[in-house]
């Protein structure tokens, strides 16, 4: 039902309202040149702006800020692996992270139903003045063969799932891309050469000209990965390297072992985008990079995903020079997401 929301068509139109995500953004850290920013922050402020103007374009409520800092406590409550679970305890004993992330998910669901309600309404007495968001496109989406539409907790659920993957997740690849590039004076100038060439020009397709920055949060992706584990079951009876594999078994695949598997990748370890770039991209063995899934399951929103990040990376690196904070160290640590431990404290400074 919601596929055709996220074919490249559809998102492109998209991309205006990025753009001026990352303007503000521009904007705000022009007023704090010279400081130490911690950019992890700084990078969900503006993907959660970037998803209030593409899924809420009416706004997020009152109080914006109160979401991100509850899907922030959401995920790092989810995150966490309890004692009960290490111990085998079964699944009906209470967990302490759950009633963590209970609480940050009802500041959710509240405002998400009210934001709901109001656009029900909007649709019923004025649907010709209705902005066509993808909450607006959530709530006429109709099934092809029943035509029936998604129930409350489905659009609430999705909407979920969006802010998952276009917040969290696209915030820390481009939060792992900033770290690599301000280790990488190379590829930051040619990052920032063709944020100057392309960020002008037409708005339609610009993400798709801004090559070398793909290529750079390809990178990012394959060594450091939004999502480490990605997990299924089997359908049926198989056998894996002299292993039998019963049917229903769960199988985990970890994307941050897989990047760095030295009999798929030359020189694993190095940051090195030339290896997304051109006929070398086509090398790479398509189960051998996972960072939005495969198979039926594979993530929906990553075009969006990546025309997003193409265009905040591309206009941050455009307007300003970037260096960690001396003597950082960063780690990664893993909360359902791979992000920096500590975030990302950056000196901000114009060119």
């Amino acid at each position: 039902m919601l596929a055709p929301l996220f074919v490249p068509k559809a998102i492109s139109r998209f991309a205006v309202a990025m753009i001026e995500s990352a303007q503000s953004m521009v904007e705000r850290l022009d007023r704090q040149r010279g400081q130490i920013i911690d950019l992890a922050v700084e990078i969900t402020r503006v993907s959660l702006d970037v998803l209030e103007r593409t899924i809420f374009s009416g706004g997020l409520g009152e109080n914006p800020e109160d979401i991100r800092k509850g899907m922030k406590n959401y995920f790092e409550a989810i995150g966490q692996i309890d004692p009960f679970d290490v111990f085998g305890l079964p699944a009906s004993m209470p967990r302490l992270g759950r009633f963590k992330a209970r609480a940050a998910l009802r500041v959710f669901d509240q405002a998400m139903d009210r934001l709901i309600s109001v656009r029900r309404k909007q649709l019923e007495e004025r649907p010709d003045d209705v902005a066509r968001d993808l909450l607006t496109l959530l709530l006429q989406a109709k099934d092809a063969e029943t035509g029936e539409r998604l129930s409350e907790a489905e659009v609430r659920s999705n909407i979920l799932t969006f802010i998952a993957a276009g917040h969290e997740t696209t915030a820390n690849c481009v939060t792992w891309a900033l770290f690599l590039l301000s280790q990488s004076p190379e590829w930051r100038e040619r990052v920032r050469i063709e944020a100057d060439r392309e960020l002008d020009g037409d708005v339609d397709g610009v993400a798709d000209r801004l090559v070398e920055t793909r290529a750079v949060l390809e990178e990012a992706n394959r060594l450091y990965p939004p999502i480490t584990a990605i997990s299924r079951a089997a359908s049926a009876p198989d056998e894996l390297a002299g292993q039998r594999i019963r049917r229903g078994t769960l199988i985990v695949i970890a994307p941050y072992v897989l990047h760095r598997h030295r009999l798929l990748w030359s020189e694993p370890d190095c940051f090195d985008p030339t290896g997304f770039l051109g006929g070398e991209r086509e090398k790479i063995s398509r189960f051998g990079y996972l960072p939005f899934g495969a198979g039926p399951r594979v993530c929906i929103g990553s075009t969006f995903a990546m025309q997003e990040a193409s265009i905040v990376l591309a206009t941050l690196v455009r307007h300003f020079r970037l260096e960690l904070e001396a003597g950082h160290e960063v780690w990664p640590v893993q909360r359902v997401s791979l992000r920096p431990k500590g975030g990302l404290p950056m000196t901000v400074e114009a060119w």
